[in-house]
């Protein structure tokens, strides 16, 4: 089967390109290289089975010559990560919600399935725990910005739902809860391969705030995991599933955890949200998803422990410090 990711050459797609190449499918990569790397993709490339082209989301005609040679399609390009979301809100907006229109009407010829990457970010401000899909989202003020990413996703949910109830198209949807392991960038604000260097180089690991706010680590291999069994999922189409693990645990106590899995000496240093990000930040103190209905349909759900995600990325940044 021919399979199109766009983001292809980020984190979770170089992985899931990896997976791919390994089950013996051929795949087509559509990344502009903001936030991706060509690197991440050098394994699966070597395998001959992967193409890759350097194009946006926003090319509609570009979208659409390459949905129509796809079986199968992973929308998972997206404007992403707190940093970037603050600082470029315009951009996040119309790249998430533009560029997944283009990939779902290009898909629409040929009935393509599509699996559209969405976000825990949609859940919000919501007090109901743990968060399961078909609970109501409440978000913050326009005026804070942080809410921006949020709304983005939701359209695009609300979009792939309604082609697949007016015009049978089959789609998923993916709401990815704190995916972090290997490949994964600090660039963007991502938490723990910030802390991983931080730890390894001495330096302080900042955390946002008191500290006491939670979220829930899912390893990106279980992540992969999750979106192979439901490709080969009928029963998934018009649906939307949180891809998470629902081991919690506190930005404090996981800064300790780094410290300790690293051997290192860095203090923990608390910092005020207003010297970290532009206003209209808001941030939630909990973050808990609920797994069943992945666990159900699939027969899997995400449950690599904490402690093993950060050996690993512990060991890919001694890696590269090395080289």
């Amino acid at each position: 089967m021919k399979v199109l990711i766009t983001g292809g050459a980020g984190f979770i797609g170089s992985h899931l390109a990896d997976r791919l190449v390994a089950e013996g499918h051929s795949i087509d990569v559509l990344d502009d290289l903001s936030t991706g790397r060509l690197e991440n993709l050098s394994g699966a490339m070597a395998s001959g089975k992967v193409t890759f082209t350097e194009g946006s989301i926003l090319d509609r005609d570009l979208v659409e010559r390459m949905v129509a040679a796809a079986d199968l399609v992973f929308h998972l390009a997206a404007a992403v990560g707190v940093k970037l979301i603050m600082e470029e809100p315009s951009r996040s907006i119309l790249t998430n919600i533009n560029g997944t229109e283009n990939v779902l009407t290009a898909a629409l010829a040929d009935k393509t399935p599509v699996y559209v990457a969405s976000t825990s970010e949609v859940y919000g401000k919501a007090r109901k725990f743990p968060f399961s899909e078909d609970d109501d989202l409440t978000l913050g003020a326009t005026r804070n910005l942080r809410w921006s990413y949020a709304c983005a996703k939701m359209l695009d949910e609300f979009l792939a739902l309604a082609y697949a109830r007016e015009k049978d198209l089959p789609v998923v949807v993916l709401r990815f809860f704190n995916t972090t392991g290997p490949r994964q960038t600090g660039r963007y604000g991502m938490v723990l391969p910030n802390f991983v260097q931080a730890a390894l180089e001495g330096r302080p690991l900042k955390v946002h705030g008191t500290g006491e706010q939670t979220r829930c680590f899912g390893h990106v291999k279980d992540v992969i995991e999750a979106l192979m069994r439901l490709m080969e999922t009928p029963e998934a189409q018009g649906r939307v599933f949180n891809i998470a693990n629902d081991e919690e645990v506190s930005i404090k106590a996981l800064a300790e955890q780094v410290i300790a899995a690293t051997g290192s000496t860095s203090p923990i240093e608390l910092v005020a949200y207003d010297t970290v990000y532009p206003e209209g930040f808001e941030d939630m103190n909990r973050r808990l998803p609920d797994v069943s209905r992945l666990k159900e349909v699939t027969g899997f759900r995400p449950e690599r422990p904490l402690s093993e995600i950060i050996d690993d990325i512990i060991a890919e940044k001694r890696a590269q410090m090395a080289d």
